[in-house]
């Protein structure tokens, strides 16, 4: 029996776009009634949200079953942090602060068993493996792994003819905030100078054999980074969206 297929990398490669959202709250309960909306994929944030390994694989496991593709992100691109994740059953991940060919290259294998990666083999005990049930995994798991690297630096920016060059590299997703940050215009993401840093670097990647990722909450923006090559966009928080709706309920009634 063979590992799972990566339905997320295989509609990538097709041209598919897919609509994801944010799952903030570092809770399984949360991220399932994330799931019955009907995102194509939801970011399982380990960076900037409270998650750990455990709650990681809790939401993993309340995904099964749904249509929506979980997307771990990683807090950082630690080889040994990979292959824990891994091992819980996440096959795709997005890995913040890339910035150059040679990081992306060595989270490609850390993604993978040898001899294409380093990756290691005790997947006789891990829910990735169906706990033994799936007899070929470690022979047919390479494949199934997309890997999303986040570009959100001038390096990054500056290195991405080579990190596109890449094999196993399956998409970039460019970072607006910490890109606008670095920039020098921390908080401004929506300004002149740095929006053409952004579509510059989606209609690059658009352009290559790699799929082309970013988020925007606002929905004209949205709109805005699909025109210019995204295929891959989250559209929402849901952090953000219980804030501002619960906000907005009560400030209703403030108003009446």
């Amino acid at each position: 029996m063979a590992a799972p297929q990566n339905t997320f990398k295989a509609a990538l490669a097709r041209g598919d776009r897919l609509i994801g959202c944010w799952a903030g709250f570092g809770d399984a309960y949360a991220t399932e009634v994330l799931a019955t909306a009907g995102f194509d994929w939801l970011v399982i944030d380990g960076e900037h949200a409270p998650n750990d390994l455990r709650s990681t694989m809790q939401q993993l496991q309340a995904l099964r079953g749904y249509d929506s593709h979980p997307v771990v992100r990683m807090p950082m691109g630690e080889d040994w942090l990979i292959k824990q994740v891994l091992d819980a059953g996440a096959q795709t991940l997005l890995i913040p602060m890339v910035d150059t060919a040679a990081q992306a290259a060595q989270l490609v294998r850390a993604m993978r068993y040898p001899p294409d990666g380093i990756r290691g083999s005790g997947a006789a005990l891990a829910r990735a493996s169906g706990f033994s049930s799936i007899s070929d995994y470690t022979l047919t798991a390479n494949d199934q792994m997309c890997l999303l690297v986040q570009v959100e630096t001038m390096a990054g920016i500056k290195a991405l003819d080579d990190i596109l060059a890449l094999d196993g590299v399956d998409g970039v997703f460019i970072g607006p905030s910490d890109l606008a940050a670095d920039m020098g215009y921390l908080g401004k993401k929506a300004d002149g100078p740095v929006q053409k840093v952004i579509q510059d670097a989606l209609a690059k990647i658009a352009a290559s054999d790699k799929a082309a990722g970013i988020l925007a909450v606002d929905h004209e923006t949205a709109e805005t980074y699909v025109d210019w090559g995204a295929q891959f966009i989250a559209v929402g928080i849901d952090v953000l969206m219980l804030a501002q709706t619960a906000r907005n309920t009560m400030a209703r009634w403030r108003d009446d």
